[in-house]
């Protein structure tokens, strides 16, 4: 086989500032992520499943942080996190399928908040790779934009057809000239890129030495770390963590999912290191879970639940809530943390941090509210 052609393509200036949206589909039990330990109704309509303070970490005021999410404590310590409490769509909806096309639509406007907002902000010099979702199928909320779904780098790549195929492409671009050459030469630069990449996690992965069992949520954020640095132009990007619906039997699953999430963070953001500082992930779920337990030691679907935004000089170390207290006679029917944050206060929070200038109504049509103030 003859060598790989080479392609010389310029470095961007500066990076890029990346979206990863972490989906924790299922209903995540906001009130055992981010218990409020401080509130007696709390404790009294969760006899059993209730946290206690030796349970959980310090945060702000009365909340507290699930023990089992130590491993990203540090992100909080280090204000790199900022925790959206009573967060959720205003639609009225315990149906899974409904309330997830809220969040990945975000309005009546075409295509997923995600896409739009890759569309509004798209740049000429855009990359090859400009969105990419971690599974076997692209995230709603990346409809209406170029994305592509992977679930390993062997997934994405360009196959040598003939001998020295590659070869005679790169010519072809070399010569073309205009925007259809420069961006055949970016793409052939980003598969040698990714082809090194490619090589580089096999030979770990046959490491005797490497410490990490397997798991598909880490190695799917790992993937997009590696993509990030990869300088592939990357702009956004999806990951789902799913299993989320606790009806029965709540304290034994979560016991499972809280630290598969916080591993996957944790990994996330030692990975990135320093390049974390460009880098924003939105942790959302569909909705969250009513207060009370059930008889089965279980939470059913409710509305409001805890959303989080981590990195890319957030203003961390900071709980939104307008808390008014767990008490039946303050709930939303019939055992509802009311939704007071709504979901598009948060993202319009983070897509103005990353492009000022964008149109928050194209964005998400018929949104009357304003951002939470997330960044300084």
């Amino acid at each position: 086989m003859p060598e790989n052609p080479t392609v010389i393509v310029e470095e961007n200036s500066s990076p890029q500032h990346v979206l990863v949206n972490v989906f924790l589909r299922g209903g995540a039990d906001g009130l055992h992520l981010v218990p409020p330990i401080g509130d007696d109704g709390y404790h009294r309509s969760r006899p059993t499943l209730a946290l206690s303070e030796k349970g959980t970490l310090p945060l702000e005021g009365i909340f507290r942080l699930n023990q089992n999410l130590e491993p990203i404590h540090k992100f909080w310590e280090n204000q790199e996190l900022a925790i959206i409490h009573q967060a959720g769509t205003p639609e009225d909806s315990r149906s899974h399928f409904e309330a997830e096309d809220y969040l990945q639509y975000a309005g009546k406007s075409g295509g997923g908040w995600l896409g739009r907002f890759l569309h509004l902000t798209k740049k000429p010099t855009a990359g090859p790779l400009t969105a990419v979702s971690i599974g076997e199928h692209i995230s709603d909320s990346l409809q209406g934009t170029a994305a592509v779904s992977m679930r390993s780098l062997e997934e994405f790549a360009l196959p040598e057809k003939t001998e020295g195929w590659q070869s005679e492409l790169a010519k072809l671009y070399a010569t073309s000239g205009g925007a259809l050459g420069r961006a055949g030469q970016d793409t052939l630069a980003a598969m040698q890129r990714i082809r090194k990449l490619t090589e580089t996690l096999r030979a770990e992965q046959k490491d005797p030495n490497r410490k990490t069992a397997p798991d598909e949520f880490t190695d799917g954020l790992e993937l997009i770390a590696r993509l990030i640095q990869a300088d592939l132009g990357l702009r956004a990007a999806t990951i789902n963590l799913g299993g989320w619906d606790s009806h029965y039997g709540a304290g034994v699953l979560l016991s499972l999912l809280v630290p598969r999430l916080a591993a996957g963070l944790a990994n996330f953001g030692a990975r990135l290191g320093g390049d974390l500082k460009h880098v924003t992930v939105v942790i959302m779920s569909e909705f969250g879970r009513q207060v009370s337990e059930n008889s089965s030691l279980g939470t059913d679907h409710g509305r409001g639940g805890v959303h989080w935004v981590l990195g890319g000089g957030v203003k961390g170390g900071k709980v939104h809530a307008q808390w008014d207290g767990l008490d039946k006679a303050l709930m939303t029917y019939p055992s509802d943390v009311p939704v007071k944050n709504d979901y598009r206060s948060t993202l319009g929070a983070v897509c103005q941090h990353i492009e000022p200038t964008i149109d928050l109504p194209r964005l998400f049509p018929g949104f009357e509210g304003a951002p939470l103030p997330l960044y300084s």
